[in-house]
C-alpha cells in the first residue's frame, strides 16, 4: 500500500509558475503507474499528466500539453510536477494517484493540494 501526500498548490496569478510535490511512502513498484489529476468544482476529473515509475513516459493531457512537466525521484519515492503559463482554467485541486496494473482504476489518492490562478 501506497501513502501519497500533495504539496506546493498556492494561489498564483495568471502566467505564473508552481511545483507540485507527491510525496510516496510505502514501496511502489517499478510497474506502477504515477499521476497527477485535477478536479476543479462543477467539472469531470481530468487526467494531467503520468508516468511509469521505471521512467517510461511521460504522457500528458491536451490541456496542460506544453506547459506542464512531470518528473520523479525514485530514491526520494516524490514525484513533481512543473506547472508554467498557468491560466484560471489550471484551478483546480490536484491529486497524485497510483495506477498498479495497467487499465486498472487510479489508487492511492492523496488528499489533494489546491491550486488556484486568479489575478
Amino acid at each position: 500500500q501506497v501513502q501519497l501526500r500533495e504539496s506546493g498548490g498556492g494561489v498564483v496569478q495568471p502566467g505564473g509558475s508552481l511545483r507540485l510535490s507527491c510525496a510516496a511512502s510505502g514501496g511502489i513498484s517499478t510497474t506502477y503507474a504515477m499521476g497527477w489529476l485535477r478536479q476543479a468544482p462543477g467539472k469531470e476529473r481530468e487526467f494531467v499528466a503520468g508516468l511509469l515509475w521505471s521512467g517510461a513516459g511521460p504522457w500528458y493531457g491536451n490541456s496542460v500539453e506544453g506547459r506542464f512537466t512531470i518528473s520523479r525521484d525514485r530514491a526520494k519515492n516524490t514525484m513533481y510536477l512543473q506547472m508554467n503559463s498557468l491560466a484560471p482554467d489550471d484551478t483546480a485541486v490536484y491529486y497524485c494517484a497510483t495506477k498498479r496494473v495497467k487499465g486498472a482504476d487510479w489508487s492511492d489518492w492523496g488528499q489533494g493540494t489546491q491550486v488556484t490562478v486568479s489575478s
